[in-house]
């Protein structure tokens, strides 16, 4: 499982902070960041889901108010 994250989209609710410790507070840029998350082309971040965390993923996706995450499974986007 694979997740998205188009930062330039982020409005800095911080929705997905609250729902999964992979996504982290940036108060001084008014966004989160994706620990970890490999940029793959500008503000877009690419991060492999850890076992056992997909949960918390699919969570932080859901919650996010303007769809700035996406979540992949075996290449076909569930979120």
């Amino acid at each position: 499982m694979k997740i998205r994250y188009d930062r330039e989209t982020c409005i800095g609710m911080f929705q997905c902070v609250e729902e999964w410790e992979a996504f982290e507070k940036n108060v001084d840029a008014g966004k989160a960041d994706l620990a970890g998350g490999e940029e793959i082309e500008e503000g877009v971040f690419e991060l492999e889901v850890p076992d056992g965390e997909e949960l918390d993923a699919e969570f932080a996706a859901r919650a996010c108010p303007v769809d700035a995450i996406e979540l992949y499974d075996d290449g076909e986007q569930v979120i």
